[in-house]
């Protein structure tokens, strides 16, 4: 393979996979490891169809592309391998010119568009619920604040046996007037105040709060990039947003020791088009835990205001972040799989006006 032909080949935006007349393996390129989570080493010389998990007659296809010598399309195909969960992709089969019975094999999987569609629905149902949240609260809270007081009036008077439902009125009603703070929270965000921030200073201080505190029965690992640029962020909120992450990974622990993994790369595949630019978003950080993994039936909508995995969980957590990151012109997307959940956060390099300042 010349030069060109090999650099062709490493920088293919997408997985790719190259099959013998066996059936076999014979090169896969970066984005196929990166995608199977394995290496080319380890990929050649193992039969495709052990290696693939594919939603389809894949044999068929394979076949029919070498006896016709043309082209096959096959779109929304669950693919998985491995410990992969099945991802949806759309796959193309070539046969290779000038070689015999070999045949390439493209695989565009759509996750990364549908999570960008889920993310604007998201966004939009993050507003909405904000003016909800702000209704709700200012009618709720006055209420609640002439029930705890009558309650307390109340108990004055009362045998201390009878206290006691009192005292459960007053507590209750300070649950309610609680929840009722982290509501009013979620719907008066104010706008970030951006600046230029080493990303992990940010993160290190998030850490060290979750490790004295709701992650002390945690291992916490770090696997940064030192080379990583400022990025330009509100630092207040951006810690919010990693403490809400790291918090949802101890929590799903539920208290039995485990390991949270904080990992920093820079990536500059993500292009986000808003408006009339694109953005891209090479900074990334993952927040990893080795918990059971997202309930399968509000996977896709974690995000969402009130979906919670938690029997007391408010559902508002989440729904935080992704405003919060959205604001900062980010994206967050997750992957669970029991014993491996990944909140990723994408975000962009600090402008040089912002770095001199």
């Amino acid at each position: 393979m010349n030069v060109f032909l090999q650099n062709l080949w490493l920088s293919l935006p997408i997985p790719a996979f190259l099959i013998d007349p066996g059936d076999v393996l014979v090169e896969a390129n970066p984005a196929a490891e990166s995608f199977l989570n394995s290496s080319a080493r380890s990929l050649r010389g193992t039969p495709v169809f052990d290696t693939l998990a594919i939603d389809a007659p894949l044999d068929d296809n394979i076949g029919r592309v070498r006896s016709e010598q043309a082209s096959l399309f096959m779109n929304n195909v669950d693919v998985g391998g491995g410990n992969l969960a099945p991802v949806s992709c759309n796959i193309q089969i070539a046969p290779m010119s000038n070689m015999p019975g070999f045949v390439l094999m493209l695989m565009e999987p759509r996750v990364l568009a549908d999570r960008l569609g889920r993310s604007l629905s998201v966004k939009s149902a993050a507003k909405s619920a904000i003016g909800m949240a702000e209704m709700l609260a200012h009618e709720i809270k006055n209420p609640l604040a002439g029930i705890t007081g009558a309650a307390q009036l109340l108990s004055m008077n009362l045998a201390p046996e009878d206290a006691e439902l009192t005292d459960l009125i007053v507590s209750e009603t300070r649950r309610i007037l609680a929840l009722l703070e982290q509501v009013e929270q979620f719907g008066n965000l104010r706008p970030p105040a951006r600046r230029a921030v080493n990303i992990h200073d940010l993160l290190d201080r998030a850490r060290k709060s979750a490790a004295v505190g709701f992650a002390a029965h945690m291992t916490i690992a770090e696997l940064y990039d030192p080379s990583l640029p400022s990025t330009f962020v509100d630092s207040d909120q951006m810690v919010q947003v990693f403490l809400n992450l790291l918090k949802n990974a101890a929590e799903a622990s539920k208290g039995s020791p485990g390991q949270i993994t904080i990992r920093t790369f820079y990536d500059m595949s993500l292009r986000l088009r808003r408006k009339d630019k694109t953005a891209t978003l090479p900074l990334n950080v993952e927040i990893i835990d080795d918990g059971p993994g997202l309930p399968p039936e509000i996977a896709q909508d974690v995000f969402e205001p009130f979906v919670s995995g938690r029997e007391n969980g408010t559902g508002l957590g989440l729904a935080l972040v992704s405003k919060i990151i959205s604001d900062h012109d980010g994206w967050v997307s997750v992957d669970s799989i029991p014993g491996r959940t990944v909140f990723r956060i994408s975000l962009p390099v600090a402008p040089k006006q912002a770095e001199e300042q």
